[in-house]
């Protein structure tokens, strides 16, 4: 097969290594811009997977819905009337939607009393109080520092055991000081901390100066009845959120006598809208980056064609020899177009090498930080075949203009070439 011809390399070599300054130099066009298209696609990548790692532990296909007030009168009801959920709402919405896959009921303090006292050692910490459900932690995961969340034997024997945040450690105790095991009083009831969390990212729904009790341990201890605070939902996966949320609040419409159109007394907010924003953002940016990349690539490529056009011109003499000799212009054709595809791909490579060293030194630099969203910058495989595929289908077309451009040269008057 001719492309294992060991002849023909070694004359594409020797022809290509006659100039090396020239050579190099045409190679930087390519060199740089598969640098460029690398970092433009390696830093979409890291950013994309910077937000994985911002809104891991947050339930992307998850809703919140809470009580307002009413915006309309109606069946009697004047406006103004405040929505105030039940316990019993949960069930409700579980057994008529079966699409919802996780619900977790909350409530807070702050919602039945105007002051809320977290207190410990003549400390106060001005703490939010939650009374959830285990299920809250599959929707907002909390990263925990030491010990465990609630449970379900919590919930069951109504056990007065909380979780707090590390701000409300730092408010309550000495530093280095034990909080595991450790009391504190919540409105004058007392509670036993099994664990402190911190959160799981930058989506910080409930703060760092939180407090969360077993939801029925709050029912008891804070009289709060069968009243339920708020929902956070999750939903089955390939579930629109919308859809669902639509359903939840025609249930609870009807439920609670409100008007169809009235908006404003169901509040919610859809999670998923978010992922969704950020992952259409971040495909426009790899699209836009291996959009600027090609073109930048491209200009290398015609760089390497017009050195190669200018190649030829000085190569009239040699290829009128072999012309004579009874080299075909398919061979002519060839050896052109394969001298295009050797500098390519040779440049090609050297740039992702230098490209795939910049990613690594930016990862080290602002992979593992908290704030920047940016992990990991590399590219996938199959961008870099398909970059690659692209680069030396690139080559190829170019590589013919000179190369027909030699076919044309004539041997009688290659031979009379000074």
């Amino acid at each position: 097969m001719w492309l294992f011809d060991r002849d023909l390399w070694i004359e594409i070599f020797h022809t290509l290594g006659k100039n090396m300054f020239r050579t190099f130099l045409t190679m930087l066009g390519v060199i740089f811009a598969m640098i460029i298209l690398v970092l433009l696609l390696g830093s979409a990548n890291g950013m994309s997977n910077g937000f994985d790692k911002v809104f891991s532990g947050t339930a992307s296909n998850s809703l919140f819905v809470w009580g307002q007030q009413t915006s309309e009168p109606y069946k009697g009801f004047e406006r103004g009337r405040r929505i105030r959920y039940k316990i019993e709402d949960a069930d409700i919405l579980k057994r008529q939607i079966p699409e919802i896959e996780v619900l977790a009921p909350r409530i807070e303090l702050a919602g039945h009393s105007d002051i809320v006292t977290v207190y410990r050692n003549g400390r106060t910490s001005g703490s939010a109080v939650y009374g959830d459900y285990p299920e809250i932690d599959d929707i907002t995961k909390k990263k925990l520092v030491e010990g465990r969340f609630l449970n379900q034997t919590d919930i069951d024997h109504s056990k007065k055991v909380c979780v707090i945040g590390e701000e409300t450690y730092k408010l309550l105790f000495e530093k280095g000081e034990k909080a595991i095991g450790q009391d504190i009083r919540i409105n004058g009831v007392y509670f036993s901390v099994v664990g402190m969390y911190k959160p799981n990212n930058n989506i910080n729904i409930d703060g760092e100066n939180a407090v969360f009790i077993p939801f029925t341990t709050f029912q008891k201890a804070f009289n709060s009845g069968d009243r339920m605070g708020w929902m956070a939902i999750a939903v089955e996966p390939n579930t629109q959120v919308a859809v669902v949320e639509r359903q939840i609040k025609d249930i609870l419409k009807a439920k609670y006598d409100i008007h169809p159109n009235d908006e404003r007394a169901i509040g919610s907010f859809d999670m998923s809208e978010i992922f969704n924003n950020i992952s259409a953002f971040t495909t426009v940016l790899q699209g836009f980056s291996f959009f600027v990349g090609i073109f930048t690539l491209l200009a290398g490529v015609i760089a390497i064609s017009n050195i190669l056009l200018i190649t030829v011109k000085e190569r009239t003499q040699e290829i009128g020899v072999r012309r004579a000799l009874g080299a075909t212009p398919k061979i002519v054709k060839r050896q052109i177009v394969l001298e295009a595809i050797v500098l390519t791909a040779f440049a090609g490579l050297v740039g992702f090498a230098v490209s795939v060293g910049i990613l690594s030194i930016m990862n080290s630099m602002w992979g593992s930080g908290e704030d920047f969203p940016f992990v990991n910058p590399m590219i996938s495989i199959p961008q870099f075949i398909i970059s690659f595929l692209l680069m030396v289908g690139l080559s190829v077309l170019i590589g013919l203009l000179p190369a027909n451009r030699a076919v044309k040269i004539r041997p009688i008057e290659a031979l009379r070439e000074e």
